[in-house]
């Protein structure tokens, strides 16, 4: 492929310059590697929603612990 050659055509139809747009931006985002979030990164509000993995404690206080972000 050279300087010269596009990297793809429209062969029907004559798309505007938004239309144009839309599909270099879905080309270029489907090009991208995908990359997986990170469990790390969530942020303590976002994981404030989620299921604990530790049993609750039983006994004094456990009430107060299981309001209480983990």
């Amino acid at each position: 492929m050279s300087a010269e050659e596009p990297l793809f055509r429209v062969v029907r139809g004559v798309p505007t310059a938004e239309e144009l747009a839309a599909l270099v931006g879905a080309i270029v985002v489907r090009s991208r590697p995908a990359a997986a979030p990170s469990p790390a990164a969530a942020s303590a509000w976002a994981r404030s929603g989620r299921p604990a993995t530790a049993t609750p404690v039983a006994g004094p206080g456990g009430w107060r612990a299981s309001g209480l972000p983990r």
